[in-house]
């Protein structure tokens, strides 16, 4: 019973992927020949060279979000899909290599079939995501490398009569929306579900300043690797002229947003062309590039984010070692 995913040079049933280079190359111009601060967007962090730097980010001693993930849906997978009907179908908004994935897959196998859609950008990871969870029984996968919003779009258009739709965002991506913009993102979801259909939303909640920092600013220079690997994916796919040595990772805590900011630092004046972008992009010493936002939540701020975007928070789990949530919505 079990389905591949959707090939890439499928442009039929594909369509084209946003990371293309057209899409890619306009982004990078808009954020880099902007007025003020430079912005690119996260999702281009993760080409196959950055999942693969993310793979290890995720195992450091001083990341422990993902492990705060993983044991919360390890111990309480049976309990978050006790509530759901028969008939379920699950999507996962940014799957990456799903191994997550696997405890909440694994619960709904071992009561019924179930169709699993993975939703990522990333070719490389949905394949991941496909060797991770090939030995589920009982499982079908069926994957769209799609902005999340547009393959959420085509599953909820493809499920049959009766069926209830799970949706999974986790690993606390949320955070990387800037939080009115994560409340739009959350009633857009919303707006493709139907009563009764739910959300299991991942938030990483506040903590102190000493546990955060090292989470994005590892001593083994990991995550400075996968953020300068944006520059470096700028070099191979859009003949950029970036020198890495002359930008350096750094990490910020904006108090007042409660917010954790991924930057590349210039060292010095440079002139940077980019020959797929049709641009050449001046810096100046000290001037940054901002490439991803962590936001840190409340715990009763993720309910009434649950309120303002249309559900009803139904269970909330929360894990004692490293301050994070999953939480289980209900679309009303």
């Amino acid at each position: 019973m079990r389905q591949r995913l959707i090939p890439k040079e499928d442009e039929t049933r594909l369509g084209p992927p946003s990371t293309r280079p057209s899409g890619f190359a306009a982004d990078v111009r808009a954020g880099l020949v902007r007025d003020g601060q430079k912005e690119l967007p996260s999702k281009y962090l993760y080409d196959p060279v950055g999942s693969a730097l993310f793979e290890v980010i995720c195992v450091l001693p001083e990341y422990g979000l993902h492990r705060a993930g993983s044991r919360l849906l390890r111990r309480y997978a049976e309990d978050m899909v006790r509530p759901l009907a028969r008939q379920v179908v699950v999507a996962e908004l940014g799957s990456g290599s799903a191994r997550n994935t696997r405890w909440i897959l694994e619960a709904l196998a071992r009561r019924q079939p179930t169709t699993y859609h993975p939703i990522d950008l990333s070719h490389t990871a949905l394949l991941q995501a496909e060797r991770e969870l090939d030995r589920i029984d009982s499982i079908s996968i069926l994957g769209f490398e799609r902005e999340y919003l547009d393959g959420l779009k085509e599953v909820a258009a493809r499920r049959d009569p009766g069926e209830t739709l799970l949706v999974l965002f986790l690993g606390g991506t949320i955070g990387n929306f800037d939080r009115a913009a994560g409340d739009e993102f959350l009633r857009a979801v919303r707006r493709l579900l139907v009563p009764g259909d739910r959300l299991l939303l991942s938030t990483d909640l506040e903590k102190p300043l000493a546990q955060l920092i090292p989470a994005y600013d590892d001593p083994l220079g990991v995550t400075a690797a996968f953020n300068l690997n944006l520059l470096s994916r700028i070099n191979r796919e859009l003949g950029g002229a970036f020198t890495l040595r002359h930008f350096r990772h750094e990490v910020r805590y904006q108090a007042a947003e409660r917010r954790i900011e991924m930057h590349l630092r210039s060292c010095c004046d440079d002139e940077v062309s980019i020959r797929g972008a049709g641009c050449s992009v001046s810096f100046r010493a000290g001037e940054t590039i901002w490439t991803e936002s962590s936001h840190k939540y409340a715990a009763s701020e993720v309910v009434e984010m649950a309120v303002r975007a249309g559900f009803y928070s139904e269970a909330r789990w929360v894990d004692p070692e490293w301050p994070f949530a999953q939480n289980m919505w209900v679309a009303v």
